[in-house]
């Protein structure tokens, strides 16, 4: 899986994203809070659509006292479309910023062609594809903040035969509305940042949705893996 590499933010700082095991990804989760048991436990048993390939990683340390994290490919064949990373983050004390005692983060990135890339509405565009997606699984949620970035890279020498390349990564975080016993649903949060990847790759909707929600049309030369 093309993982997304990089740094996230949640507002309070930025976290390095280190590689690990399914193992190092459970380790100290025996003297986690309840609460945060469940949210884990109800993402690691979420069922999503077959073309998002989703596994656990190391999750960041700094950030807040537990901590859960996730990456994501899109995959069509032998194509990596969009990757992306979702980090589930719990201070049972709460947190000033949050507004809450639990914190979604986020990493999406993919390939665009490069004119889609100059549309100068294309930011607001993809943050609506965040909110949308949230909004169309009936998620209530607060506090979202975040960033759209593009970027472009042109090739020469060497790599002169390949053609212009454009990027675009969505960072963000938000808070989930806490459930009983102070669980949020990360399931359909989990569901609904699928759907966002899906449709930074520009993968047709899983099923009727929202038409204000504007999907992104397919890519001319999706990145191999």
């Amino acid at each position: 899986m093309a993982a997304a590499q990089g740094r996230l933010s949640d507002g309070a700082g930025g976290m390095d994203e280190p590689k690990g095991t399914e193992e190092e990804a459970r380790h100290g989760e025996s003297t986690a809070p309840p609460a945060f048991a469940a949210a884990v436990e109800a993402l690691r048993a979420a069922r999503l659509r077959p073309q998002v390939e989703v596994e656990a990683t190391r999750a960041p340390q700094r950030l807040a006292p537990y901590a859960y994290a996730l990456e994501a490919a899109v995959v069509d064949g032998d194509d990596d479309l969009a990757d992306g990373r979702l980090v589930l983050l719990h201070d049972p004390a709460g947190h000033d910023a949050w507004r809450g005692t639990f914190r979604l983060v986020t990493l999406v990135r993919a390939e665009l062609e490069p004119e889609m890339a100059a549309d100068p509405l294309l930011p607001d565009v993809c943050w609506s594809w965040l909110t949308g997606a949230l909004q169309a699984r009936g998620l209530t949620y607060g506090e979202a903040s975040g960033t759209v970035t593009r970027a472009g890279s042109h090739y020469f020498g060497g790599l002169s035969a390949r053609p212009p390349a454009s990027q675009i990564e969505i960072r963000a975080s938000w808070t989930p509305r806490e459930g009983l016993g102070g669980v949020p649903d990360t399931a359909a949060h989990l569901a609904s940042w699928c759907d966002l990847l899906a449709q930074v790759a520009g993968l047709p909707p899983a099923a009727p949705g929202d038409a204000s929600i504007v999907s992104l049309p397919q890519r001319r030369g999706p990145q191999s893996r």
